[in-house]
């Protein structure tokens, strides 16, 4: 089909409106002049015709005045600014010629809202309808969603428009997604301005959206605005509640559930548990149970969320330390046949733990797991720990006997406690012995057992023990456990394996293990009683590079070292160091400068020495006294000697 052809089909088929131009592209110099087209005109001389508007382009909006009606009214809403009028295309003519309305919307963009209104005043009901239909197929659709909004704004400017909860739900919808809280502002006050609320499942993800995003202005305002409307408000408030709990903000919650009770609002049972809840959590537990009570002798309905009223209220009581009253409440639920559940258990037997009901807790323990409730492993670390401080510790293992019938694995947690509970209650020995048994019935250890049994052996003496646990460690992949790293490193010390020693702290660095003071202390005491002054010197300057604080322990190591290799000035440069840094002097370190400042022939300093450790409140023992007295006589100080007499008593 030629461009003429077209052209002259379109005009036959629509008639023209006053002031038309006769070709391809038609002007409509303003929004009265045009009695608008026919849709199915349209239709009838394309047979798929596609309206494809831009971005910012003008909004055509196709509304019958009758349903029996076959023709259509065009209403051409836009924001305040040209834009290229919108193109019908054939998409089964692919060589036909583009037919353009150029509608000049500029020249009557002035005149626009005025004729709009004539226009849509005209509309029946009906009619209105359509536009909100329209609008929504506008807002559904990613293309034209913007579109639909500028509409909505140009729409209920408009009198006698008001809008559906299908528009005010889309609306809701787009705002949230593109997360413009300004146009959710303006349209939570249009619920007010025309009377139309959202269906309650919109209104809860608004609500819980906007707390969400941390608005909580605008949240507070919407709560005020639907609470006057009764099909939404409970839940909405709800909403808030359970998003307020969610971010910790529990006062925020208790200030919803007053803002409930003062509005009059029928309560229900999810909102007095939300506010239970934040009580809970703000450690409020006498205001639990008042509102506990003050919801059991309401007349609202009890639903299957009383379950977690109940149980939020056990906690309470659990936590004040009532345990037996929150058992009572426990069986009343059941009585009144709310389903109990694992939480109920857990929370029951901890607190019972706590207090060392030994038979209440075995009582429920027995009960739970006849019901197959016993599922959170934190309650046999409690149980475990309970019977380790009344020295019950036979009965740790009927824990671990336990946790197996209920398939929960025994945690690394759990069995670091037993080894450590019998290492201190029975000895090493027997922490030993139970570790090898519950290896021997399957129990996997973890990081922490490996390091406390490998301290175990390393004190037994058992090195091969502790050498043969920490490579097994190792190659499960704990190798990055500081502690299991400064047993083997002590344990090579003592044995004097200085070069494993120093492999191992070169593994360490190598994957970026970080090295404490306890480490290089282990490793400067282990060169400086071989007199290796080189390495000591190297690790004290690799501890300042890394700024590890050296503390007395690393001080004393190696001033000794230097002290057996009689460089006493090297010891009084690292002593006046200590002193300075404010380091307090023990009997170890008093006893090596006693030494020193005596082959040195520093009375003086002898003397301050000693008054300084009198005045901390450090004690001589008798070889030390003998060492201070000898000292002074040799120098011929009678003086101080009698001092020393008098001032320290040898013990």
């Amino acid at each position: 089909m030629s461009s003429s052809s077209s052209s002259s089909h379109f005009q036959s088929s629509v008639p023209p409106p006053p002031h038309a131009i006769s070709s391809p592209t038609m002007a409509i110099s303003t929004f009265s002049e045009w009695s608008l087209a026919c849709i199915h005109c349209i239709k009838t001389t394309h047979k798929n015709p596609l309206l494809n508007p831009s971005k910012h382009s003008p909004i055509l909006l196709f509304i019958s005045p009758h349903p029996s009606c076959s023709s259509s009214r065009i209403l051409i809403l836009n924001s305040s600014r040209s834009f290229p009028p919108p193109v019908l295309e054939d998409e089964e003519s692919t060589g036909s010629p583009i037919l353009e309305l150029d509608l000049k919307f500029q020249a009557f963009q002035e005149s626009f809202e005025e004729s709009f209104q004539e226009s849509f005043q005209e509309l029946s009901p009906p009619q209105q309808e359509n536009l909100n239909l329209l609008i929504c197929k506008m807002l559904k659709d990613s293309k034209t969603e913007e579109m639909g909004f500028e509409s909505y704004q140009k729409a209920k400017r408009l009198q006698d428009f008001r809008p559906t909860r299908s528009t005010l739900h889309n609306l809701i919808r787009y705002s949230l997604n593109v997360k413009n809280w300004n146009s959710i502002w303006s349209i939570s006050e249009d619920f007010r301005k025309f009377g139309v609320y959202p269906d309650a499942s919109s209104c809860c993800r608004l609500i819980s959206s906007c707390i969400k995003a941390k608005r909580f202005k605008l949240a507070n305002n919407l709560l005020h605005i639907l609470k006057l409307e009764k099909e939404v408000a409970v839940l909405s408030f709800n909403a808030a509640m359970r998003s307020y709990n969610k971010l910790h903000m529990y006062s925020s919650s208790v200030k919803v559930f007053d803002m409930m009770s003062s509005s009059g609002m029928q309560l229900d049972g999810e909102c007095y548990g939300h506010t239970m809840e934040a009580y809970l959590k703000m450690g409020k537990n006498d205001k639990v149970v008042l509102l506990f009570k003050q919801f059991e002798s309401s007349n609202d309905e009890w639903t299957p969320f009383c379950s977690q009223i109940y149980r939020i209220l056990c906690e309470s009581l659990a936590k004040s330390g009532k345990p037996f009253q929150a058992l009572d409440f426990f069986r009343e639920m059941i009585k009144k046949g709310f389903l109990e559940d694992a939480s109920f258990y857990s929370l029951l037997i901890s607190s019972f733990a706590s207090v060392r009901e030994v038979k209440m807790v075995e009582s429920l323990w027995v009960e739970a797991e006849s019901k197959k409730m016993l599922r959170d492993p934190a309650v046999f670390l409690k149980l475990v720990l309970m019977y380790i401080e009344l020295g019950l510790l036979e009965k740790t293992l009927d824990v671990v006997s336990s946790m197996k019938r209920v398939n929960i694995k025994v945690s690394d947690c759990i069995f670091c406690a037993i080894v450590n509970g019998f290492s201190k209650k029975r000895g090493l020995t027997s922490a030993a012995k139970v570790y090898e048994d519950l290896v021997t019935e399957g129990c996997d250890p973890g990081q922490v057992t490996y390091a406390s049994v490998l301290n175990v052996y390393f004190r037994l003496g058992l090195y091969e023990k502790a050498e043969e646990v920490f490579w097994e460690m190792d190659n499960k992949g704990f190798d990055k456990c500081v502690v299991a790293y400064s047993s083997m490193i002590a344990m090579y010390g003592k044995v004097n394996r200085i070069k494993d020693a120093m492999k191992l702290l070169a593994r360490m660095k190598e994957r970026g293990v970080k090295i404490n003071v306890w480490i290089y202390n282990s490793i400067l005491d282990m060169h400086g009683k071989v007199l290796n002054l080189k390495q000591v010197e190297k690790i004290w300057k690799e501890m300042k590079r890394r700024k590890v604080v050296a503390d007395k322990v690393s001080y004393t190591s190696v001033i000794s070292a230097y002290s057996k290799a009689r460089e006493f000035d090297m010891c009084m440069k690292y002593y006046y160091e200590y002193r300075l840094n404010g380091g307090r002097i023990d009997r170890a370190m008093g006893g090596i400068m006693v030494g020193v400042f005596s082959k040195v022939s520093r009375v003086d300093e002898l003397v301050k020495l000693l008054q300084d450790m009198k005045s901390e409140g450090t004690g001589l023992d008798a070889r030390l006294y003998r060492s201070s007295m000898n000292a002074l006589r040799d120098a011929g100080v009678d003086i101080q000697v009698r001092w020393l007499e008098e001032g320290f008593d040898p013990s």
